[in-house]
């Protein structure tokens, strides 16, 4: 694949899966805490998980959120606009997908697209452009202080990392959807998206919104380290839960359940499985 790689030199020892498993589930166990503080104090939190394609980001989201409320944390992940939205200030179709109190908000991908792909690719104008890197950091700077915690992780994978991850998924059925022309053309354009990324990082690299860089070419040491870079950014608290306890069912008032036959059920195809 040449020499266009991402600096990936500090080679660390795979994770073994049982002491990747065992931590996975504790961090787990703590972005639960985490959910239950964020709801108790009304608390709003936005991370941004941005990289090149194939990076890992989508994995990392899906451990987040595994065992999580989907009414706290939800994840956004915007199509390609509309023409309608196309005519509206950029960054105005993110905006109703931030927090209300007690929410979290995981974007699989942000405006950051105009910075990376649209950039690269030739979707925006160079003005266009311009004016992103300009309001981009004022636009989080008013996040910020509006008392949204913003979080924002790059995944950089090497070049070879990514071709070998394209390449598997060119051949597997489950997973050749992740797969776009666009996605494969960033193969031709390694170099570009790595400027277009540089560049981005010197306007928006701001004190109250740092870029956090997750090495994502070992997916499980990814997925914790940026997990635990998380959970330790965030002051959260533990909260009591609400003292629960099981009612005892009331004694039969004479309902009898609707005759079966009656029902249209479900196949048993679990019964016909060896």
């Amino acid at each position: 694949m040449g020499t266009k790689t991402e600096d990936h030199s500090s080679k660390h020892h795979k994770l073994a899966r049982d002491v990747y498993e065992a931590e996975l589930v504790r961090l787990q166990a703590q972005l639960v805490e985490l959910q239950e503080w964020v709801r108790a104090n009304g608390q709003r939190i936005v991370v941004i998980f941005e990289g090149r394609d194939a990076a890992g980001k989508g994995g990392a989201i899906k451990r987040i959120v595994q065992y999580l409320s989907p009414r706290v944390a939800q994840i956004v992940a915007l199509p390609a606009p509309t023409e309608r939205e196309r005519t509206q200030w950029y960054f105005q179709r993110y905006v109703e997908h931030l927090p209300s109190a007690g929410q979290i908000r995981l974007f699989d991908r942000s405006w950051y697209n105009r910075g990376g792909v649209e950039r690269v690719m030739g979707y925006c104008t160079t003005e266009e452009h311009r004016r992103f890197l300009q309001q981009c950091p004022i636009f989080e700077r008013m996040l910020v202080q509006d008392g949204i915690i913003l979080r924002k992780y790059w995944f950089s994978v090497s070049d070879a990392e990514q071709h070998k991850r394209f390449k598997s998924r060119l051949t597997d059925p489950m997973r050749r959807w992740k797969l776009s022309t666009t996605d494969l053309e960033s193969l031709t354009r390694w170099e570009e998206y790595s400027r277009a990324k540089d560049e981005m990082f010197v306007h928006t690299d701001i004190p109250e919104a740092r870029w956090n860089v997750v090495e994502s070419d070992d997916k499980k040491r990814a997925r914790i380290n940026m997990m635990h870079h998380l959970l330790s950014s965030i002051p959260y608290q533990h909260v009591d839960p609400p003292d629960l306890k099981l009612p005892k069912r009331p004694p039969s008032t004479g309902y009898k359940r609707t005759d079966r036959g009656l029902l249209l059920e479900v196949p048993d195809h679990a019964a016909t499985l060896t």
